[in-house]
Protein backbone atom coordinates (compact mmCIF):
# COMPACT_ATOMS: atom_id res chain seq x y z
CA UNK A 1 0.00 0.00 0.00
CA UNK A 2 1.42 3.58 -0.71
CA UNK A 3 2.89 5.27 -3.66
CA UNK A 4 4.15 3.18 -6.77
CA UNK A 5 6.70 5.67 -7.07
CA UNK A 6 5.25 7.03 -10.48
CA UNK A 7 5.02 10.41 -10.10
CA UNK A 8 8.06 12.80 -10.13
CA UNK A 9 9.56 16.28 -9.40
CA UNK A 10 10.69 17.64 -12.83
CA UNK A 11 11.02 21.78 -12.34
CA UNK A 12 11.54 23.83 -8.89
CA UNK A 13 12.31 27.39 -8.38
CA UNK A 14 13.59 28.93 -5.46
CA UNK A 15 13.78 32.70 -4.81
CA UNK A 16 17.15 33.91 -2.89
CA UNK A 17 15.85 34.82 0.15
CA UNK A 18 15.79 38.69 1.83
CA UNK A 19 15.90 39.54 5.41
CA UNK A 20 12.62 40.20 6.19
CA UNK A 21 13.64 43.91 7.76
CA UNK A 22 15.19 45.14 4.12
CA UNK A 23 12.24 43.80 2.51
CA UNK A 24 9.69 45.21 4.67
CA UNK A 25 11.49 48.53 3.86
CA UNK A 26 11.59 48.53 0.15
CA UNK A 27 8.98 49.19 -2.09
CA UNK A 28 5.26 46.59 -1.96
CA UNK A 29 5.88 43.11 -3.38
CA UNK A 30 3.04 42.04 -5.98
CA UNK A 31 0.07 40.62 -4.59
CA UNK A 32 0.22 36.86 -3.24
CA UNK A 33 -1.92 35.67 -6.01
CA UNK A 34 0.49 37.04 -8.45
CA UNK A 35 3.40 35.81 -6.61
CA UNK A 36 1.51 32.22 -7.18
CA UNK A 37 1.67 32.56 -10.52
CA UNK A 38 5.04 33.98 -11.26
CA UNK A 39 6.62 31.11 -9.27
CA UNK A 40 4.60 28.57 -11.24
CA UNK A 41 6.15 29.83 -14.27
CA UNK A 42 9.02 29.90 -13.24
CA UNK A 43 9.00 26.37 -11.88
CA UNK A 44 7.33 25.09 -15.65
CA UNK A 45 9.89 26.97 -17.18
CA UNK A 46 12.46 24.97 -15.57
CA UNK A 47 10.74 21.82 -16.12
CA UNK A 48 10.51 22.71 -19.61
CA UNK A 49 6.98 22.79 -19.74
CA UNK A 50 3.93 24.99 -20.96
CA UNK A 51 1.67 26.35 -18.94
CA UNK A 52 -1.31 24.47 -20.75
CA UNK A 53 -0.01 20.86 -19.08
CA UNK A 54 -0.90 21.92 -15.51
CA UNK A 55 -4.21 20.36 -14.28
CA UNK A 56 -4.00 20.18 -10.36
CA UNK A 57 -2.76 22.54 -8.36
CA UNK A 58 -1.75 22.44 -4.44
CA UNK A 59 -1.67 25.30 -2.32
CA UNK A 60 -1.39 26.83 1.18
CA UNK A 61 -3.29 30.09 2.32
CA UNK A 62 -3.61 33.34 0.39
CA UNK A 63 -4.09 36.55 1.48
CA UNK A 64 -6.41 37.50 -1.19
CA UNK A 65 -8.65 34.78 -0.89
CA UNK A 66 -9.50 33.68 2.67
CA UNK A 67 -12.03 31.30 1.43
CA UNK A 68 -11.60 28.77 -2.12
CA UNK A 69 -8.48 29.79 -2.38
CA UNK A 70 -7.39 26.46 -4.83
CA UNK A 71 -10.47 27.89 -6.75
CA UNK A 72 -8.88 31.38 -6.70
CA UNK A 73 -5.75 29.90 -7.98
CA UNK A 74 -7.26 28.27 -10.89
CA UNK A 75 -9.38 31.07 -12.09
CA UNK A 76 -6.35 33.78 -11.88
CA UNK A 77 -3.76 31.08 -13.82
CA UNK A 78 -6.91 29.73 -16.19
CA UNK A 79 -6.10 26.53 -15.23
CA UNK A 80 -8.99 23.76 -15.31
CA UNK A 81 -7.90 21.99 -12.52
CA UNK A 82 -8.77 18.26 -12.05
CA UNK A 83 -6.99 18.32 -8.88
CA UNK A 84 -7.09 21.52 -6.57
CA UNK A 85 -6.25 21.42 -2.73
CA UNK A 86 -5.26 23.07 0.04
CA UNK A 87 -2.97 22.23 2.59
CA UNK A 88 -2.63 23.84 6.53
CA UNK A 89 -0.36 22.14 8.26
CA UNK A 90 2.56 24.95 8.57
CA UNK A 91 6.12 23.58 8.05
CA UNK A 92 5.06 20.06 7.39
CA UNK A 93 2.96 22.02 4.23
CA UNK A 94 5.55 21.33 1.12
CA UNK A 95 6.62 17.91 1.80
CA UNK A 96 2.60 17.09 2.42
CA UNK A 97 1.88 19.45 -0.74
CA UNK A 98 4.19 17.27 -2.81
CA UNK A 99 3.00 13.32 -1.66
CA UNK A 100 -0.63 14.88 -1.94
CA UNK A 101 0.13 15.63 -5.33
CA UNK A 102 2.08 12.43 -6.53
CA UNK A 103 -0.67 10.41 -4.89
CA UNK A 104 -3.31 12.34 -7.91
CA UNK A 105 -0.88 11.69 -10.34
CA UNK A 106 -0.41 7.92 -9.57
CA UNK A 107 -3.96 7.90 -8.88
CA UNK A 108 -4.54 9.26 -12.87
CA UNK A 109 -6.70 12.28 -11.39
CA UNK A 110 -3.93 14.64 -13.00
CA UNK A 111 -0.90 14.86 -15.11
CA UNK A 112 1.17 17.59 -14.16
CA UNK A 113 0.47 19.32 -10.68
CA UNK A 114 2.50 22.93 -9.27
CA UNK A 115 2.88 23.44 -5.60
CA UNK A 116 3.74 26.60 -5.11
CA UNK A 117 4.77 28.64 -1.64
CA UNK A 118 5.03 32.42 -1.95
CA UNK A 119 6.32 34.03 0.93
CA UNK A 120 6.61 37.92 0.71
CA UNK A 121 4.72 40.57 3.66
CA UNK A 122 4.78 43.40 1.88
CA UNK A 123 2.09 43.15 -0.35
CA UNK A 124 0.09 46.46 -1.72
CA UNK A 125 -2.77 47.77 1.03
CA UNK A 126 -5.40 49.70 0.82
CA UNK A 127 -6.07 52.67 3.20
CA UNK A 128 -10.00 51.74 2.39
CA UNK A 129 -9.92 48.00 3.44
CA UNK A 130 -6.43 47.87 5.14
CA UNK A 131 -5.42 44.20 6.38
CA UNK A 132 -7.16 42.97 9.51
CA UNK A 133 -4.28 42.02 11.93
CA UNK A 134 -5.06 38.66 12.80
CA UNK A 135 -4.06 36.22 16.11
CA UNK A 136 -1.02 34.92 13.43
CA UNK A 137 0.58 38.24 13.98
CA UNK A 138 0.45 38.45 17.74
CA UNK A 139 -0.06 34.63 18.83
CA UNK A 140 2.12 33.05 15.99
CA UNK A 141 0.90 29.24 15.54
CA UNK A 142 -1.12 30.21 18.74
CA UNK A 143 -4.83 30.46 18.67
CA UNK A 144 -6.29 33.38 20.93
CA UNK A 145 -10.19 32.86 18.84
CA UNK A 146 -12.72 32.32 21.62
CA UNK A 147 -13.29 28.52 22.50
CA UNK A 148 -9.93 27.53 21.25
CA UNK A 149 -8.12 25.35 23.83
CA UNK A 150 -5.01 27.24 23.69
CA UNK A 151 -6.96 30.96 24.57
CA UNK A 152 -8.40 29.26 27.75
CA UNK A 153 -5.66 26.74 28.77
CA UNK A 154 -2.21 28.17 27.41
CA UNK A 155 -2.14 31.71 26.64
CA UNK A 156 -3.50 32.88 30.38
CA UNK A 157 -0.43 31.17 31.18
CA UNK A 158 2.47 32.77 28.87
CA UNK A 159 2.75 29.45 26.88
CA UNK A 160 2.53 30.76 23.13
CA UNK A 161 4.71 31.25 20.25
CA UNK A 162 7.62 29.08 18.88
CA UNK A 163 10.85 30.35 20.48
CA UNK A 164 9.52 29.49 24.42
CA UNK A 165 8.33 25.96 23.75
CA UNK A 166 11.35 25.04 21.46
CA UNK A 167 13.69 25.51 24.59
CA UNK A 168 11.00 23.75 26.91
CA UNK A 169 11.98 21.03 24.92
CA UNK A 170 15.45 21.46 24.50
CA UNK A 171 15.67 21.89 28.25
CA UNK A 172 13.47 18.74 28.74
CA UNK A 173 16.23 16.95 26.41
CA UNK A 174 18.99 17.58 28.68
CA UNK A 175 17.51 16.75 31.54
CA UNK A 176 16.89 13.30 30.31
CA UNK A 177 20.15 12.76 28.04
CA UNK A 178 22.50 15.49 28.68
CA UNK A 179 23.26 18.32 26.65
CA UNK A 180 26.23 19.43 24.93
CA UNK A 181 26.22 22.91 23.83
CA UNK A 182 29.41 21.88 21.26
CA UNK A 183 27.43 19.59 19.19
CA UNK A 184 24.14 21.66 19.00
CA UNK A 185 26.28 24.55 17.98
CA UNK A 186 28.12 22.67 15.03
CA UNK A 187 24.72 21.60 13.30
CA UNK A 188 24.59 25.42 12.49
CA UNK A 189 28.29 25.83 11.66
CA UNK A 190 28.55 22.36 8.93
CA UNK A 191 24.99 24.37 7.65
CA UNK A 192 26.80 27.84 7.35
CA UNK A 193 29.53 26.17 5.27
CA UNK A 194 26.91 24.51 2.94
CA UNK A 195 25.04 27.96 2.54
CA UNK A 196 28.50 29.30 2.21
CA UNK A 197 28.51 27.58 -0.76
CA UNK A 198 24.88 27.84 -2.09
CA UNK A 199 23.80 30.63 -4.28
CA UNK A 200 21.17 33.03 -2.73
CA UNK A 201 21.99 31.77 0.67
CA UNK A 202 21.13 34.67 2.82
CA UNK A 203 24.36 33.47 5.14
CA UNK A 204 26.65 33.21 1.67
CA UNK A 205 29.04 35.42 2.32
CA UNK A 206 29.56 34.98 6.24
CA UNK A 207 31.52 31.94 7.45
CA UNK A 208 31.01 30.70 11.57
CA UNK A 209 32.56 29.04 14.47
CA UNK A 210 31.50 27.07 16.79
CA UNK A 211 32.64 30.07 19.34
CA UNK A 212 30.55 32.27 17.51
CA UNK A 213 27.42 30.69 18.04
CA UNK A 214 28.13 29.89 21.55
CA UNK A 215 28.90 33.68 21.88
CA UNK A 216 25.44 34.46 20.83
CA UNK A 217 22.85 35.70 22.83
CA UNK A 218 20.39 33.36 24.61
CA UNK A 219 16.84 33.34 23.69
CA UNK A 220 14.88 30.67 24.81
CA UNK A 221 17.77 28.70 27.08
CA UNK A 222 19.70 27.05 26.48
CA UNK A 223 18.56 27.70 22.56
CA UNK A 224 20.80 30.52 21.50
CA UNK A 225 20.05 33.28 18.71
CA UNK A 226 22.03 31.57 15.84
CA UNK A 227 20.93 27.80 16.86
CA UNK A 228 16.68 29.98 16.10
CA UNK A 229 16.26 30.44 12.47
CA UNK A 230 16.28 34.00 10.30
CA UNK A 231 12.97 34.97 8.94
CA UNK A 232 12.88 36.56 5.32
CA UNK A 233 10.80 36.42 2.26
CA UNK A 234 11.16 34.66 -0.78
CA UNK A 235 9.49 31.80 -2.09
CA UNK A 236 9.49 28.25 -4.11
CA UNK A 237 7.45 26.09 -6.12
CA UNK A 238 7.66 22.63 -7.65
CA UNK A 239 6.38 20.86 -10.51
CA UNK A 240 5.18 17.02 -10.21
CA UNK A 241 4.17 15.03 -13.04
CA UNK A 242 3.19 11.55 -14.28
CA UNK A 243 5.78 8.80 -15.47
CA UNK A 244 5.61 9.91 -18.91
CA UNK A 245 5.96 13.90 -18.81
CA UNK A 246 8.85 13.12 -16.38
CA UNK A 247 10.89 10.81 -19.02
CA UNK A 248 10.21 13.94 -21.80
CA UNK A 249 11.29 16.40 -19.05
CA UNK A 250 14.37 18.85 -19.19
CA UNK A 251 15.67 17.44 -15.64
CA UNK A 252 16.42 14.13 -14.54
CA UNK A 253 13.28 13.27 -12.83
CA UNK A 254 13.24 12.89 -8.86
CA UNK A 255 10.92 10.44 -7.94
CA UNK A 256 8.37 9.99 -5.11
CA UNK A 257 8.65 6.84 -4.08
CA UNK A 258 7.90 7.26 -0.11
CA UNK A 259 5.96 9.36 2.27
CA UNK A 260 4.90 9.37 5.23
CA UNK A 261 2.42 12.21 7.85
CA UNK A 262 1.62 12.02 11.05
CA UNK A 263 -0.24 14.55 13.39
CA UNK A 264 -1.41 13.90 16.35
CA UNK A 265 -1.45 17.35 18.37
CA UNK A 266 -1.38 20.99 17.94
CA UNK A 267 0.57 22.28 20.48
CA UNK A 268 3.12 20.32 23.13
CA UNK A 269 0.81 20.40 26.08
CA UNK A 270 -0.77 17.50 24.65
CA UNK A 271 2.34 15.43 23.54
CA UNK A 272 2.46 12.13 25.05
CA UNK A 273 6.11 12.45 24.99
CA UNK A 274 7.99 15.77 24.32
CA UNK A 275 11.17 13.88 23.21
CA UNK A 276 9.05 11.72 21.00
CA UNK A 277 8.22 13.69 17.44
CA UNK A 278 5.61 12.53 15.13
CA UNK A 279 8.34 12.10 12.50
CA UNK A 280 9.26 8.96 13.77
CA UNK A 281 5.83 7.34 12.86
CA UNK A 282 5.67 9.41 9.61
CA UNK A 283 9.47 8.35 8.54
CA UNK A 284 8.85 4.66 9.31
CA UNK A 285 5.38 4.64 7.25
CA UNK A 286 7.92 6.48 4.14
CA UNK A 287 11.09 4.03 4.42
CA UNK A 288 8.62 1.40 4.57
CA UNK A 289 6.63 2.30 1.39
CA UNK A 290 9.77 3.13 -0.31
CA UNK A 291 11.77 -0.57 0.28
CA UNK A 292 14.66 1.30 1.64
CA UNK A 293 16.46 1.99 4.85
CA UNK A 294 18.56 4.46 6.34
CA UNK A 295 22.10 3.27 4.73
CA UNK A 296 20.64 3.48 1.56
CA UNK A 297 20.24 7.70 1.49
CA UNK A 298 23.07 9.35 0.11
CA UNK A 299 21.84 12.58 1.75
CA UNK A 300 19.29 14.03 4.50
CA UNK A 301 17.18 17.68 4.35
CA UNK A 302 16.12 18.13 7.90
CA UNK A 303 13.57 20.79 9.27
CA UNK A 304 15.76 22.86 10.75
CA UNK A 305 14.02 25.99 12.50
CA UNK A 306 15.90 25.43 15.37
CA UNK A 307 18.73 22.88 16.40
CA UNK A 308 16.52 21.12 18.57
CA UNK A 309 14.54 20.12 15.84
CA UNK A 310 17.18 18.77 13.81
CA UNK A 311 18.43 16.58 16.96
CA UNK A 312 14.54 15.09 17.45
CA UNK A 313 14.32 14.91 13.93
CA UNK A 314 17.79 12.64 13.16
CA UNK A 315 17.03 10.49 16.10
CA UNK A 316 13.45 9.98 15.42
CA UNK A 317 13.35 9.60 11.58
CA UNK A 318 16.11 6.47 12.56
CA UNK A 319 19.26 7.69 11.80
CA UNK A 320 20.48 7.07 15.16
CA UNK A 321 19.56 6.09 18.88
CA UNK A 322 17.02 8.12 20.98
CA UNK A 323 19.42 9.83 23.24
CA UNK A 324 22.64 9.95 20.85
CA UNK A 325 21.87 12.53 18.61
CA UNK A 326 24.33 14.76 20.34
CA UNK A 327 27.46 12.35 20.03
CA UNK A 328 25.77 11.82 15.82
CA UNK A 329 26.30 15.00 15.45
CA UNK A 330 29.94 15.04 16.85
CA UNK A 331 31.33 12.29 15.31
CA UNK A 332 29.66 13.07 11.54
CA UNK A 333 30.81 15.82 9.28
CA UNK A 334 27.16 16.96 7.74
CA UNK A 335 28.54 19.16 5.39
CA UNK A 336 27.81 18.75 1.36
CA UNK A 337 31.58 17.02 1.05
CA UNK A 338 31.30 15.41 4.46
CA UNK A 339 29.80 11.44 4.95
CA UNK A 340 26.46 12.51 6.14
CA UNK A 341 25.46 15.62 4.21
CA UNK A 342 22.46 17.07 5.89
CA UNK A 343 20.87 20.36 4.41
CA UNK A 344 23.50 21.21 1.42
CA UNK A 345 22.27 23.87 0.18
CA UNK A 346 22.47 25.73 4.03
CA UNK A 347 19.00 24.56 5.33
CA UNK A 348 16.74 27.54 6.81
CA UNK A 349 19.34 28.01 9.70
CA UNK A 350 21.94 28.93 6.26
CA UNK A 351 19.91 29.64 3.62
CA UNK A 352 16.90 31.29 5.63
CA UNK A 353 13.32 30.87 6.22
CA UNK A 354 11.19 32.64 3.90
CA UNK A 355 7.96 31.60 5.88
CA UNK A 356 6.11 28.11 4.56
CA UNK A 357 8.40 28.24 2.01
CA UNK A 358 11.37 27.63 4.44
CA UNK A 359 9.81 23.98 4.37
CA UNK A 360 10.08 23.76 0.63
CA UNK A 361 13.30 24.63 0.54
CA UNK A 362 13.93 21.46 1.70
CA UNK A 363 12.51 19.46 -0.98
CA UNK A 364 13.92 22.08 -3.39
CA UNK A 365 17.21 20.58 -1.88
CA UNK A 366 17.08 17.40 -1.98
CA UNK A 367 15.85 17.72 -5.53
CA UNK A 368 18.66 20.52 -6.70
CA UNK A 369 20.97 17.56 -5.43
CA UNK A 370 19.71 14.71 -6.86
CA UNK A 371 19.25 16.56 -10.21
CA UNK A 372 23.09 17.35 -9.82
CA UNK A 373 22.53 21.00 -9.85
CA UNK A 374 24.10 22.33 -6.55
CA UNK A 375 26.99 23.15 -8.20
CA UNK A 376 29.56 23.83 -5.55
CA UNK A 377 27.74 22.20 -3.14
CA UNK A 378 26.65 19.03 -5.20
CA UNK A 379 27.43 15.61 -3.14
CA UNK A 380 29.16 13.34 -5.16
CA UNK A 381 26.91 10.38 -6.65
CA UNK A 382 23.61 11.15 -4.87
CA UNK A 383 20.60 9.34 -6.04
CA UNK A 384 18.67 9.50 -3.08
CA UNK A 385 17.24 12.00 -0.15
CA UNK A 386 15.16 11.81 2.77
CA UNK A 387 13.00 15.26 3.74
CA UNK A 388 11.23 15.92 6.74
CA UNK A 389 8.30 19.33 6.89
CA UNK A 390 7.54 19.72 10.93
CA UNK A 391 4.92 22.80 11.72
CA UNK A 392 3.53 24.04 15.12
CA UNK A 393 6.05 22.81 17.59
CA UNK A 394 7.08 19.84 17.16
CA UNK A 395 3.46 19.09 16.12
CA UNK A 396 2.67 17.94 12.26
CA UNK A 397 5.36 16.36 10.66
CA UNK A 398 5.98 14.94 7.24
CA UNK A 399 8.88 12.83 5.53
CA UNK A 400 9.61 12.02 2.05
CA UNK A 401 11.63 9.75 -0.02
CA UNK A 402 12.91 11.32 -3.44
CA UNK A 403 15.25 9.03 -5.94
CA UNK A 404 16.47 9.61 -8.74
CA UNK A 405 16.90 7.50 -12.13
Amino acid sequence: MGLRGEAAIIGYVELPPERLTKALSGPPAPFILEQWADLAAAALADAGLPAESVDGIVTSHLAESEIFVPSTIAEYLGVRANFAELVDLGGASAAAMVWRAAAAVELGICDVVVCALPARYNTPNSDRKPKPLTDAVFFGSSSNQYGSPQAEFEIPYGNLGQNAPYGQVATRYGAVYGYDERAMAKIVVDQRVNANHTEGAVWRDTPLTVEDVLASPVIADPLRKLEIVMPCVGGAAVVVANADVARRARNRPVWIRGFGEHVPFKTPTYAEDLLQTPLTQAAETAFTMAGLGRGDIDMVSIYDCYTITVLLSLEDAGFCAKGEGMQFVAEHDLTFRGDFPMNTAGGQLGFGQAGLAGGMHHVCDATRQIMGRAKAAQVADCHRAFVSGNGGILSEQTALILEGD
